[in-house]
């Protein structure tokens, strides 16, 4: 990953996804040009990482899961999907429970640093 550049997990989101199916119908109709989509969705990658970092107010979670889900390592990226998980949200003060839960880590340096 090049200096500048942030990963794209957020583009399967909901929202990503909006982004996306907008971006390709602007596209398909003329109105904008496929280097400009890119620019918008690249806009899209850093700024939702740089506001999930500076707005979250989460000070601890954890969470305990089954051993029945499995465990993907790929391209510096950890995925870890999960099942029967229970959540304890800041010190025990907020508990909730999952069926299926999708973990996505990737390394939190940003690009460029040591």
């Amino acid at each position: 990953m090049s200096a500048g550049q942030f990963y794209e997990i957020y583009r399967g989101s909901s929202i990503g996804a909006a982004l996306i199916d907008t971006v390709d119908d602007l596209i398909n109709e003329g109105l904008i040009e496929p280097q400009l989509a890119m620019k918008v969705l690249n806009n899209f990658d850093r700024a939702i990482a740089q506001e999930l970092a500076s707005n979250t107010k989460l000070d601890k979670l954890n969470f305990k899961a089954s051993l029945g889900g499995r465990l993907l390592f790929c391209d510096e990226v950890w995925t870890f999907l999960i099942k029967d998980v229970h959540f304890k949200v800041n010190n025990n003060s907020e508990t909730f429970d999952a069926d299926k839960v999708k973990i996505v880590a990737c390394n939190s340096k940003k690009p460029g640093e040591p």
